[in-house]
Order: C-alpha cells, then sequence, then structure tokens
C-alpha cells in the first residue's frame, strides 16, 4: 500500500494553491477526498486518475 497524499502534496503536483483544493470541495469538484480526523488524504491514484479524465471533459 502506498502513503497517502495530504492536500500539500496534491497541491503540488497539480500545481494549485492548497484553497483551491478546499474551494473545489465545497463544489463537489477536484480528486475524490477522505477525512482522516480533521485531514484529508488523498489516494495517489485517485488523484491521477482524477486529471487523466480531464482530458474527457468537454469544455
Amino acid at each position: 500500500m502506498s502513503r497517502l497524499w495530504t492536500v500539500d502534496d496534491v497541491s503540488d503536483y497539480l500545481g494549485i494553491p492548497v484553497s483551491t483544493l478546499y474551494d473545489w470541495r465545497t463544489r463537489d469538484y477536484g480528486p475524490p477526498a477522505k477525512r482522516v480526523g480533521k485531514y484529508l488524504r488523498y489516494k495517489a491514484e485517485d488523484v491521477t486518475a482524477w486529471f487523466e479524465s480531464l482530458d474527457n471533459e468537454v469544455a
């Protein structure tokens, strides 16, 4: 099992501010995350799959 990503890890990977990830979460957008206590955690494969799926969205 691989290490879970933090909000900072996802922010670095996507090249976006942490605040954008929190904003997206309130809008049901962005990579899926789960709460672990008061922290958000992401599976790396979920983040990359979400990112790859953007190619399939119509602008």
